[in-house]
């Protein structure tokens, strides 16, 4: 099977989700809120293709283009393939990112703008559905022209020139529950 367009999710404007993004320039302050909305269609060049199809899993290789937002991206994906539990990792390079570190105490993340090229290095997250919905989660570690690192919870990046996600689904899906005490939606293993 060939790579191929993926088609519109069909879903326009904003998803609300738990754990989501929103573009950097949108954030007042230093801090974003756990239920962040991810704002959908925002990958116009990524690409799927199906690489293993087995009876307890699938795997994708989701590719994205420069100028492409990965957040977004990995949305569309799980909204067009009915993802309802997934985990992936990814490696390739960004024009700049913004991560996280969630403040427990106050239940935000504070904002790590990256604002330079960049390698990701190393990229791993889950899919889970809320309400019905996907929510992907992603955690990035970015390598600078210096050899130093910063990493974080992904609440954007641009994609320059490519990056490139190896997806795994599996047949189970998991749910996420809210948690009042961090402010985030969490998988919860029993539902």
């Amino acid at each position: 099977m060939g790579f191929g367009w993926m088609g519109r999710v069909g879903v326009l404007g904003v998803v609300m989700l738990g754990l989501g993004s929103g573009l950097a320039q949108e954030w007042a302050g230093d801090t974003i809120p756990p239920t962040r909305p991810v704002p959908v269609g925002k990958a116009p060049g990524m690409r799927v293709k199906l690489v293993q199809d087995t009876a307890g899993e699938k795997v994708y290789a989701v590719i994205f283009r420069k100028g492409d937002e990965v957040l977004s991206g990995l949305t569309d994906f799980a909204l067009q393939y009915h993802v309802g539990d997934a985990h992936f990792t990814g490696i390739g390079a960004v024009s700049g990112a913004t991560v996280g570190w969630l403040d427990l105490s106050r239940k935000v993340y504070h904002r790590i703008p990256v604002n330079q090229q960049v390698e990701v290095l190393s990229m791993i997250g889950d899919v889970a559905t809320f309400n019905g919905r996907p929510v992907v989660h992603a955690h990035l570690v970015l390598g600078k022209q210096d050899g130093s690192t910063v990493g974080g919870h992904l609440w954007e990046a641009i994609v320059n020139p490519t990056l490139e996600v190896f997806v795994t689904v599996n047949t189970v899906a998991l749910e996420k529950v809210p948690d009042d005490e961090s402010g985030m939606k969490v998988i919860d293993p029993a539902k």
